[in-house]
């Protein structure tokens, strides 16, 4: 429990503000409790299990691409080596057959006309390269046509061989024989050996087109389902990614949204995050700052609030009894008293401007204050203002001109708060603004609305405290490096009674040196 005493003049002890932070502080929160509702497996996931989970979808993507492409490519494969393994050693070994059986049959006549045992030899020799050749394309037999190809060549050839041995015998022998019909039966069998090799090379090639056609086939059809699955399995990749992705970004997105939100002064501030576990409890601590942040913001505007309206009852008596005294009401005082006296009128006047702006700023942010609208020329408004600063623009030789468009249509304002709003955007710009230097107020019509400007030749604004000087206790403006003193209080009040006349205020920086602070009202 905090307890604030002020020491009154008769000196005891007076309790202004009591507040139990307890108490502030469950008043403050009003945030609802969490409802507790079931929640599914998903949602239970962390961060590094989702992440891993849309890694691992992506892996799932590519992996069953590439086994679909590695058994596509392995049905390329085992086509091409059986086509090399059988169709190969026939187109190759074809034209070695002929030549074998052409040697044979060369060598045979060479050796019948001059019995040279050289050319039997070598008669041998092309047999044994034909015999090996022959159980070569022998085991690339396999088809049915193929098989009986083979079969009719063997014939062909035993037959040759019969009909080349009983020559060779005769001719050893020196026996007589049909030379004639035997050149014709050899060179029928010959040419039944040739023609079974063409048509086993026919049937090769036409096995090898087949198979290539079957491959460029199934290449064909499996290239749509190939493209088919790849945008199935990349679409449901993208999607998981994605709700992934959101499950962790979103979070993320409402935690910095409401983070700014706080920057500003807004505590009311919960975040409804169920997911994932880490952001939840980081949701959880947030809130609670929240709540911590709204007490004492509240505690503070009470403290205020308290003291300017205790304050306010005695100052006025200490400024009435000034002004008593500065009339001679009594006896006679010095030229010294009286300057005295002077300066404590001032002060109490100060110190009553400051009470009145807390309580009204309070007002104002309790949504209390009450505004009497009415149909009002801002312009008069406006030269209003300025006739009440002349004083203060004379002694400090400034410039001011006025862009005032008198035709502007009448707004439905306060004319005491748009007072107030004038007499401080001025008044700080008559503060701000050196000796000699310009200002300039200038008004104009928008579209459905009224622009008022005021800009000065002063030294600017910070561009970190843009954004923040229309919050209260915020100020500190340098002029030649002297910090100009104020409560740091009308400018938010400028901006709640703008706010509340449905208009919005902002300030700016000059290109060239100086301020510009902005309105806009619209026009009812």
């Amino acid at each position: 429990m905090l307890i604030l005493r002020v020491r009154d003049p008769s000196g005891g002890w007076g309790i202004l503000f009591k507040s139990a932070v307890r108490r502030r502080e469950e008043k403050s929160a009003g945030f609802p409790k969490r409802m507790q509702k079931p929640q599914s497996p998903l949602i239970r996931l962390t961060i590094f299990s989702r992440l891993t989970i849309g890694y691992l979808a992506l892996f799932v993507v590519i992996g069953s691409i590439a086994v679909y492409a590695i058994f596509k490519l392995h049905q390329i494969n085992k086509v091409t080596r059986t086509t090399l393994r059988i169709n190969t050693p026939i187109l190759d070994q074809k034209a070695n057959l002929v030549d074998a059986i052409l040697s044979q049959l060369r060598f045979k006549k060479k050796y019948i006309l001059t019995r040279d045992p050289l050319f039997f030899q070598q008669y041998l020799s092309a047999r044994e390269d034909f015999d090996k050749l022959f159980s070569l394309i022998s085991t690339a037999t396999d088809t049915e046509e193929k098989q009986k190809s083979l079969n009719r060549m063997a014939a062909y050839y035993q037959q040759f061989r019969t009909l080349v041995d009983k020559e060779v015998h005769y001719t050893r022998q020196h026996q007589a024989y049909p030379v004639r019909q035997f050149e014709m039966e050899i060179e029928r069998a010959v040419d039944g050996v040739l023609e079974e090799l063409g048509r086993m090379e026919a049937l090769a090639r036409m096995d090898i087109q087949k198979r290539m056609k079957m491959l460029v086939e199934s290449t064909s059809s499996a290239q749509p389902w190939a493209i088919g699955l790849s945008l199935f399995f990349i679409l449901v990749a993208l999607i998981l990614s994605v709700f992934i992705t959101r499950s962790i970004t979103h979070p993320l997105a409402q935690l910095i949204h409401k983070t700014e939100e706080l920057s500003k002064g807004i505590y009311d501030c919960r975040l409804d995050i169920t997911s994932p576990p880490e952001l939840v409890e980081l949701a959880k601590a947030f809130d609670a700052m929240c709540v911590k942040l709204n007490a004492l913001d509240q505690m503070k505007s009470d403290f205020f609030s308290t003291v300017s309206h205790e304050l306010r009852t005695p100052l006025a008596s200490i400024k009435e009894g000034i002004s008593l005294l500065q009339k001679n009401m009594g006896e006679e005082i010095s030229p010294q008293q009286r300057k005295i006296l002077t300066i404590l009128s001032e002060e109490s006047r100060r110190l009553i401007d400051l009470t009145n702006s807390v309580l009204d700023l309070s007002k104002m942010e309790a949504g209390m204050m009450s505004y009497a609208f009415q149909h009002t020329h801002l312009p008069s408004l406006i030269h209003q203002t300025v006739t009440e600063l002349t004083p203060l623009v004379e002694s400090k030789q400034i410039h001011l001109r006025m862009e005032v468009e008198n035709s502007l249509p009448p707004l439905k304002i306060d004319r005491e708060r748009m007072l107030q709003v004038l007499r401080n955007l001025i008044g700080n710009a008559l503060k701000f603004t050196p000796q000699g230097g310009t200002i300039v107020i200038s008004s104009r019509q928008l579209d459905g609305s009224i622009q008022v400007s005021v800009a000065d030749t002063g030294p600017g604004i910070p561009e970190e405290k843009l954004e923040t000087i229309f919050e209260k206790f915020h100020q500190g403006s340098l002029l030649k490096g002297t910090l100009i003193k104020g409560t740091g209080l009308g400018l938010s009040l400028v901006r709640h009674i703008i706010q509340a006349h449905g208009g919005k205020v902002w300030a700016e920086n000059l290109s060239g040196q100086g301020s510009l602070f902005t309105f806009v009202l619209p026009v009812s």
